[in-house]
Order: C-alpha cells, then structure tokens, then sequence
C-alpha cells in the first residue's frame, strides 16, 4: 500500500432524502438542477460568479472577474464595492430596514433586537469614533469582545471605513491577544469591561491591559463597552468609554468605496505553536463567496431565525453569523454565554422563545448534548426547526444520527459543512433540497469548486480510497495570503502537492462522489503498515451505546509502529469497568475491522479542547506518550482536564 493512502473501513449506507414539502420551496430543489449548476459554474466559471455577484451592490463594476496567477488570486478587478454596504445600507431600501438583523441574549437572560435601521445608525456612528480616534483605510484593529452586538456593529463599521480587522475570540489569554496585536500591528483594541461565561465574568479589560503591558507598542487606543459593570483601571488619553464616543458621533457615515481587493480582515487560526498564522481575506471575493454559500447551503428564506452557534472569534462566526447571513438580509440570533448555563436545556430553550428555524452548530457540541441526555431537549417545543447543520469537524455518523432524530425530529435536512478558516466559506456540503444525505458525509462540492481526492503527486485515488483533499482551481473566497509571510503561505498551500491547494485533510470519495472526510492528516495513525483515519475509529467507539464521546491518537509501539489509544467519555449510566474496556475494542473489530482495535481505552470524564470546542489531540498524544512537557495550551478551555488525565494516567500505570 502506498504511505499516500489513508485505509478507510467505515461503512455507512443509511440514505435519507430531502422532505417533498421542504424540497417543493427550496433555492435548488433536485440533485439535476444542483449538477446542471454545478456543471455550468466549472464550465464558465467567470460566467457563474459574474452572476452571483451581479445579485450585490457595487459602487463601480469589475472589468475582469478572475486574475489567476499560481498561487495568486485576484478576484472582480477594478470593482469598488463595500461589504458593510451590502450587508446594512442595501436593506434599507426595502422593507427590510424594520426587519430584525440581530436578536440577541445574553449569558444573564437580557434580550435586545436590532433592525437593519438600528443595525445603520450603530455602525454608522462607531465608524466616526473609529474616524475620530485617527483609524483609517488600511489600518489594523483588534477586536476582542464577548458575543454582544457591538462585537458586530465593531466589525462592520471597520469593514465601512475599509479599516481591517482582527477579532481575537474573547476566551484567549493575554499571551495570545498580545501576539496577534503585534503581529498585526493594531492601532486600535475594541474590548469590555468584562464578559459572562459560566455565571463568571471574564475580565477582558484587565487581559488587554496586561497584553500591553506586555509589549503592543502599535496600540494607541483602547474602547470599552461597559458590559460587565465592575471597576477595570484606567489609562486616560489610551482609554475610552464605548457610551461616551457613541453618545459624540453622528449617526451619518458614508460608506467608503474599496477596492475588490481591499483586504477586509486578518483571522488567526488557533491551536498552532509558535508565530500566529494570519490568514487575510479580501473584499469582494470574500463578499460574493459568503453571501452565495449562505443563500443556497442554508436555503435561506425571509422568514428565518438563523442561529449559528459559533463566536465571531471564529471564521464561521465571521462568514456565517455577521457577514453571509446579514448580506442576504437574513435575522441572524447570537446567543453570549455556554450552552450549559444555568443547566444543558439553555440551548433548546433559546430555539423555541425565538422560533429559531435555522441551527448550525459543531459536532463537538452535539456529542455534549448527547452526553447531557435526551431529557434537556425534550423539554422544549423544537418545532419551528426546519434546517440543521454541523460545522467544524467530522460528525460521528451515530451523532449525526441522534442529531437528526432528537432535536429536528427525524424532519430536518442536516447540512454537513466542510470548509476552513483559509476558504472563507463553505467548501462541500449538501444542498438540502437537493441532495440525499447520507450519515457523516459531508457530500459534495459547492458550486465552482473542483474538489479531489489525489496521492502526494496530485493523482486522482479511485473510490474509496484515502488520500488528501486538495482543490484544483481558484475561487472568490478564497485567503489570499498569511499577513507578513507569503513564503509561509506558498509553501503550506500550494507546494505540498504543487499546483493544488492541500487543506491538509484526509479524505476519500465513495461510488457517489460523496466526500468522507477522515480528520487531519497529521491525526493519521501508522499502526501495522495501515494508514488509520482517526476519525473512523472514533466514529466506530461512538456507535456504542455507552459511548457519548471519543477521541484517538497514536502512540509509538515498537512492534505495530503506532499503537491506538482511545480516550472514551461515557453516557450517563455506563460503568467503566475492565469488562467494557474489553467490549469497545470488540466493538471497534466489528464495525471497521480487526486492525483499527484499539491498544489501550482510558476512560475520562471530559476531553482536552480548545475554547471553539476542538478536541486537541496533540495533547493526548503527548499525554499517551508519556511526556512530561505538553506545550502550548493558551487555546485550551480548561487546564484541569488535562491534569486529571495526567494523574488518572499515572495512578493506572502504578498499579
């Protein structure tokens, strides 16, 4: 077997198709039309997005839809368009302008909504305090706020005045806001006082100035929301109030016309050692990309409530709470605290006081929902659900399930989105009215996107065969650079298997065309001369009926090469006892096959994860190696976990 394939022994055939009612009023509606589209937008694909973005508001129209020179990518040339614009100012021309943007709450239970016309004067009057504090076209900003609408109304006024900016989620230390700031070079930091998690307030102020303290000498302001009420210090001339700039600035700001390729903002992908990575996105692509995306994968409709559950520290915070969803003129609802606070039904209870019909969440927060039990949302009238969806990782074919069955009642297409940080939007994914879903699958490629399966050479594997996911040609939302190091972003994308972009993903195709994607290629586990994509064995370990939640690493074995190791979080009720141990590793022969049996089964009461909710495995890696040093743990939620795996770990091995 060749060291470019990745084994696959997952089997799934369950098939479930679009509801007729759901499909009879959908944006596509029979998986024909999605292929007579699909075809059409890589045969005339300067024709395709012409169209798409022909739907948007442009001050001045592109002479030239792409530019594509290896690994560079310039997209609507010579338009001029601004993405605040097309978001707010476009809707108030309709009625929308007295339609719901923002439905908010939060952590504490407060609840405020925001027309489009609330939503214009807000950004309107904070793009003249960004103004009035010397931020202009080009300059850097850093956000660093919890899930309030002014974290939005932030964005959006930056995006106005063609300022960039860098959010950098709320729960990161002040190590890494310092590191981003400087990396950046922000002139601005946008911040509260304090933010709510968990019935705690984090002290977001107090980690800025500490950030500064430690070296942010690009940093000439600071702007606070009064959110959180308690005392924070103060730097008079270096900080402001967010009420008392507000309460000076008019409610009059003409958006600024920008270039298509204006970049919009740098993000910093998480989880990474040593200099962030920030990846850029530009104006126009991005816009087009982002709006197209939400409008077809979450058939968006005039009457939804869309809640995406993520935080705009994210991309998908980015892309699909702020700026894909408000581009259609879409309520999108940003919910502020965890979704276990005050107890695990806090989730549900916010889909039926709203009447959310539209829920796209991670599958690390479904395997939670399934470990709190089915009573939490059974409490609940979950019946203005229409759409799910997951985003983040692979779903485990037996969470999709319980996810289907439980919260959309066995009548709700699940969208399975795979895409990155570095595409900007949604990548593959079902259409759902259009296409049949099968459990773990995330389908097949959006419009424009010629996505494969290749071997280290770029050739296409045959069905069902792993290999690494790759896409053959440019498209409008794609990132355009890391900030500050093109090398870095020509040798991680575009040289490891060159003339292709390598997401860095394990995947294989099945007879359909369906894309399985199998976890990150660095997660590939070398056990016996058999390249193992962790997350077929997790997905096997999750269809056990004890199982709520699992994740597997390797670790080096003098006679197989790589030993798996399984650490196993159990449903209510399961005892972890020897003799279960015993049946998950003859659960996992079963279903995938005698060689993906796992070594070892530790069973833990909660798994390492970063603050969006990824399992970080290179910590149980180390962990299960037996190192003592574990590295960069600034992205983690909670350190505790990892210390009582530590010593859990070592009481085992004592006896």
């Amino acid at each position: 077997m060749s060291q470019d394939q990745i084994t696959s022994l997952l089997q799934e055939d369950r098939l479930f198709y679009p509801p007729r009612d759901f499909q009879e009023q959908a944006h596509i509606r029979s998986l024909e039309q999605y292929r007579a589209l699909y075809a059409r937008s890589l045969e005339d694909p300067e024709g395709f997005w012409a169209e798409m973005a022909s739907a948007l508001h442009w001050f001045r129209r592109w002479d030239r839809v792409l530019q594509w020179d290896p690994p560079q990518a310039q997209w609507f040339l010579g338009g001029q368009t601004n993405l605040c614009y097309n978001c707010v100012d476009r809707h108030l021309q309709s009625w929308r302008r007295n339609k719901a943007a923002l439905i908010w709450e939060g952590e504490p239970g407060e609840e405020r909504v925001l027309t489009y016309q609330d939503l214009y004067r807000e950004v309107s009057r904070f793009a003249n305090v960004l103004r009035s504090l010397g931020v202009g076209k080009g300059d850097r900003v850093a956000i660093y706020m919890p899930l309030v609408p002014e974290a939005v109304v932030a964005m959006l006024a930056c995006a106005r005045i063609g300022a960039v900016h860098s959010v950098v989620f709320g729960g990161f230390s002040s190590e890494a806001l310092r590191d981003r700031v400087n990396d950046a070079g922000a002139r601005l930091i946008v911040t509260a006082d304090g933010g709510w998690r968990r019935g705690r307030i984090v002290p977001l102020k107090d980690y800025v100035d500490e950030a500064l303290r430690r070296g942010a000498p690009t940093v000439e302001h600071v702007v606070v929301l009064r959110r959180t009420h308690q005392e924070v210090s103060w730097e008079p001339g270096r900080d402001h109030w967010w009420d008392e700039l507000m309460a000076a600035a008019s409610a009059s700001c003409p958006a600024e016309p920008l270039d298509s390729e204006h970049p919009l903002f740098i993000l910093y992908t998480s989880g990474t050692t040593g200099k962030p990575k920030g990846v850029v996105h530009t104006t126009g692509g991005y816009m087009v990309y982002t709006a197209t995306t939400a409008r077809y994968v979450f058939d968006l409709r005039e009457e939804d409530t869309y809640w995406c559950t993520a935080d705009i520290g994210w991309i998908t915070g980015h892309s699909y709470v702020v700026y894909g969803i408000l581009a259609n003129g879409a309520t999108s609802l940003i919910y502020e605290g965890a979704p276990d606070w005050p107890d695990p039904g806090r989730f549900w209870s916010i889909v039926e006081k709203y009447r959310v019909s539209i829920f796209y969440t991670a599958p690390t927060a479904i395997r939670a929902f399934i470990r709190w039990g089915e009573a939490y949302p059974r409490r609940y009238d979950l019946s203005s659900l229409r759409l799910l969806g997951t985003v983040g990782e692979p779903i485990n074919p037996e969470a999709w399930m319980w996810y289907y069955r439980v919260i959309g009642g066995g009548r709700c297409p699940i969208v399975d989105t795979w895409w990155q940080t570095e595409t900007g939007g949604i990548m593959i994914s079902p259409l759902p009215g259009a296409t049949p879903l099968v459990p773990g699958s995330c389908t097949l490629p959006f419009f424009g996107i010629e996505a494969d399966v290749v071997d280290r050479e770029g050739r296409s594997l045959p069905p069902n065969t792993g290999g690494f996911l790759v896409i053959r040609r440019p498209w409008p939302g794609m990132m355009r650079t890391i900030y500050g190091d093109e090398a870095r972003y020509r040798r991680q994308y575009w040289e490891e298997i060159p003339g292709l972009y390598f997401s860095g993903d394990g995947a294989r195709r099945d007879e359909r065309g369906y894309f399985w994607v199998m976890g990150r290629v660095d997660d590939v586990i070398n056990t016996s001369g058999h390249r193992l994509g962790t997350m077929e064995i997790e997905s096997a370990l999750v269809s056990h009926a004890a199982v709520a939640e699992a994740a597997v690493v390797g670790r080096p074995d003098p006679v197989v090469g790589t030993a798996i190791v399984a650490f196993v979080v159990l449903r209510p009720g399961a005892d972890p006892s020897p003799k279960l141990k015993e049946a998950l590793r003859e659960h996992v022969a079963q279903q995938i096959g005698p060689i993906a049996r796992p070594q070892e089964i530790i069973f833990t009461d909660g798994l390492p994860k970063t603050r969006s909710g990824k399992i970080m495995r290179r910590l149980l890696r180390q962990l299960a190696s037996g190192e003592e040093r574990l590295g960069d743990m600034t992205t983690l939620e909670s350190a505790e976990v990892i210390e009582r795996l530590r010593a859990q770990m070592g009481s085992e091995e004592e006896e």
